[in-house]
Parts: C-alpha cells; sequence; structure tokens
C-alpha cells in the first residue's frame, strides 16, 4: 500500500516538462520585472511632488525653521516612500502567486524546491535595503548633532521646576561670562530672543531634575541633564521671524505641563538691539518693546498655580478646621 502523499501523478510531470513550461516561465519573469519597473516607477512619481503635505507628513511634524530640521524630514518622507515602494512590490508577487498558482480542480501544482536566484533575492535585498537607509540616517545624524568652534550666538539654556533661565553667553563652556539673562517666573513666560541667519549654540543645564528642551518647529529635543553635565547642540541658522512655543518634554514634577517658554526670532538687527538694551539694565519686556515686540508671550500663557485664599488656609477659616 503506497500513501497518497507520495504518489508521483503523471499529469504533474507531464505538464512540468511540457514544451510550453519554458513560455509560461518566460511570462512569469516578464510579470515580475513589469512589477519592479511599475514600483521603481511609483517611487520615481512620488518623489517628484510634496509627498509630505499630501499624506501628513506621514506623522512627522511639518514647518521646521532650520536646514538640520528639514534634512531630518527629508529623511523620514524618503525612509517612508521606500517602505511603501517596497511593500507594494511585497504585496503585488503575494497576490500574483494566489491568481497564478490557485487551486485548479486535483492537479498537482508544479513543485519547485532550491530556487538559488529567488533565495539569494529574499536574502541579499533585506541587507542593501537596511544598508542604504542606515547610511543615510548616519549622515543626518552627523550633520544635526555637528558643533563648531565659533558659533555667532551661545545661549546657556538652564532648567528648573518649573521654569527657564536664558543666557547670553560671550563664550563656550562653563567659563565663559554671562553678558545678559532672561529669568522665567509664574506670572511671566520666559522669552528666548535669537536672530535669522545666525549660527546658535545651545549649552543646556538643570538644577534639579531632567527636563527636556523642545521646540516644536526645531524639530528636535534634547534632554537637560542635572549636574556637571552639558547637553550642547547647534542649528546652523533660523530661517523664518516669528513666535514659537517651546516646551518641557520630560515629565518633571507637578506642573511639568506649564514649563513652558518662548522663542522669538528676529532679525539680525532687532536682536543686537535688544541685547544691547538688557545690557543697558532694561527688563525683558521693556527690551522687546524698545525693537517693536510684544513685551509678553504670544503662544502660550503663565501657569495658574491655585496660591489662592481658597486653597492655602484662609485667615477666616476655624481652627482645626480639615477638608
Amino acid at each position: 500500500m503506497v500513501a497518497r502523499s507520495s504518489e508521483v501523478r503523471p499529469s504533474a510531470v507531464r505538464h512540468s516538462a511540457s514544451p510550453g513550461a519554458g513560455g509560461r516561465r518566460g511570462r512569469g519573469a516578464g510579470r515580475i520585472a513589469g512589477l519592479g519597473l511599475g514600483g521603481a516607477a511609483l517611487l520615481v512619481l512620488l518623489t517628484g511632488c510634496d509627498v509630505g503635505a499630501a499624506f501628513g507628513g506621514f506623522g512627522w511634524p511639518q514647518g521646521g525653521i532650520t536646514p538640520e530640521s528639514r534634512r531630518m524630514y527629508d529623511l523620514w518622507i524618503a525612509s517612508c516612500i521606500a517602505a511603501l515602494a517596497v511593500g507594494v512590490f511585497v504585496w503585488g508577487l503575494i497576490f500574483w502567486c494566489v491568481v497564478r498558482y490557485r487551486k485548479r480542480g486535483n492537479e498537482l501544482p508544479v513543485q519547485t524546491r532550491y530556487n538559488m536566484p529567488m533565495e539569494f533575492l529574499y536574502t541579499i535585498a533585506p541587507i542593501l535595503i537596511v544598508s542604504v537607509l542606515f547610511y543615510y540616517t548616519a549622515i543626518v545624524q552627523t550633520d544635526v548633532v555637528r558643533t563648531t568652534k565659533n558659533p555667532d550666538v551661545t545661549v546657556e539654556v538652564v532648567a528648573f521646576k518649573w521654569n527657564w533661565q536664558f543666557n547670553y553667553r560671550d563664550g563656550q563652556g562653563q567659563d565663559a561670562n554671562t553678558v545678559a539673562s532672561v529669568l522665567g517666573t509664574s506670572e511671566v513666560i520666559p522669552i528666548l530672543v535669537l536672530p535669522t541667519d545666525r549660527s546658535i549654540r545651545f549649552e543646556e543645564t538643570s538644577r534639579d531634575v531632567i527636563h527636556s528642551f523642545w521646540v516644536p518647529e526645531l524639530l528636535f529635543k534634547r534632554d537637560v541633564m542635572p549636574g556637571k553635565i552639558r547637553n550642547v547642540f547647534e542649528v546652523s541658522k533660523l530661517e523664518a521671524e516669528g513666535a514659537y512655543v517651546g516646551r518641557c518634554a520630560e515629565l518633571c514634577g507637578s506642573y511639568h505641563a506649564f514649563m513652558n517658554f518662548e522663542l522669538r526670532v528676529v532679525s539680525p538687527e532687532k536682536y543686537e538691539q535688544f541685547l544691547a538694551a538688557k545690557r543697558d539694565g532694561r527688563s525683558t519686556q521693556e527690551a522687546l518693546t524698545a525693537i517693536g515686540e510684544d513685551p509678553y508671550a504670544k503662544t502660550t500663557k503663565p501657569f495658574e498655580t491655585r496660591r489662592t485664599e481658597a486653597n492655602f488656609n484662609p485667615d477666616d477659616a476655624p481652627a482645626g478646621a480639615g477638608s
């Protein structure tokens, strides 16, 4: 008695050895080549239009105001397009196999084993894709974290519970001198004034716990560490004037959600006037008014500390009264 699964069916042998088999294989290779060319054409078409704007940046924030933010955005969009192209190609092969090799009666399909070209393709292709993505990621990352010896502007960012202090410095490192300073309070949002078309170095430190310096339009954020650690990064220039909200992006305590500041980007001329006014002893609000800017933050507002009479033991409360 012979098991059914071990039977060799003549029809299957004849089918695999038929004169038309070579032609069918040729047509199959042609279909695969057509799918590849179609995927390549789709990739070229997508890269030729503003795909990021059409699809909401594929989840990546838009509206960056530095060259570094644009490079990161472009890398993300290109990676998404490449992933979609690979996905379309793979899905096409899957559906083609489902249709081409679907069951037709009781005839056993052609059995193909040890297809070396196919095994080589699905082994090498993923390695090539990952290598290309790694190469471009390394290039963009190196460019984004690059620092220079002599930036045009150096700002020391000091974070504390739950506000910010921005010190304008005359050099780099801890030994540099502060020439002007902006300090935030519970009543006034701190405004960091910076110029366009100038390289800017940020040196970050914290007085207590870990915070995070984040302006969404920079598409970049860095942790602000306590102790002797000074996290440093640079932007080659700010390209658009305006007011941009800044936030702490690290859960740091009760008022973390209200630990905001504002980045005010102005022309280099106005920046120099602002800095001169601060050196002359004017307050931040007076210096902003002097250069024709709004004296208070426009993108956020001070947090409510709830230090009111109703919350902190009013004088007319009976002794020993509790909630």
